[in-house]
């Protein structure tokens, strides 16, 4: 990996900017969760963006994470016995986590790229893909998901609707406003502002 200088210009502004989106209080909760998640075992990072960035970047603490929210016997992610050293391996282990929570249902829009995290670009989003990862858990209602509940927002489900034959026969009859019926409703006596001026 190339040594990258400081940012200078645009580049600095545009990165401030992202830095600003990082949310402190939501790193908290976050950690919080994931020691709830996977065990004491998994440590806690220093307080800080770059301390929370520290903490997950070689992928074992993500893993973990997502592995935790299936049954035993199918967990999604191979973890190595030790933690990756090397810069590949190590961006592989992120990646396998990304692949692991889009199939676990977070959307593509809401997952960070590999780079976000590894080299600290945009830690906001990882904050986001772990959010949209803690909300689909506590909306699956498996037994799987541990924490405080009130830490996620539960996500909308869809509320599918039965109908039976003779219902919908019934709609076919019934003719809504927008099919043209006004009800004996008509324009006379409306006036649409003044009556236009002809000059000659």
């Amino acid at each position: 990996m190339a040594n990258k200088g400081p940012a200078y210009g645009m580049s600095r502004d545009v990165q401030s900017k992202i830095e600003k989106k990082y949310d402190d209080e939501l790193e908290e909760r976050l950690v919080e969760w994931i020691v709830a998640q996977c065990g004491a075992a998994v440590g806690r990072p220093e307080r800080g963006r770059l301390g929370f960035q520290v903490w997950l970047k070689n992928g074992i603490v993500l893993s973990r994470l997502v592995n935790s929210l299936y049954p035993d016997g199918s967990k999604p992610v191979k973890i190595p016995d030790t933690p990756p050293t090397m810069v590949f391996k190590q961006m592989e282990q992120i990646a396998q986590f990304l692949k692991a929570a889009e199939d676990y249902g977070v959307v593509k829009t809401d997952i960070f790229q590999t780079v976000d995290l590894f080299e600290a670009k945009d830690m906001a989003a990882v904050q986001r893909t772990l959010m949209a990862l803690g909300s689909l858990a506590i909306t699956k209602n498996d037994g799987h998901y541990h924490g405080d509940p009130n830490w996620f927002m539960k996500k909308a489900q869809e509320h599918k609707r039965e109908f039976t034959e003779s219902q919908l026969k019934e709609g076919k009859n019934v003719i809504g406003l927008q099919m043209g019926s006004n009800k004996g409703a008509s324009q006379a006596g409306m006036s649409y502002g003044r009556p236009r001026q002809i000059i000659s």
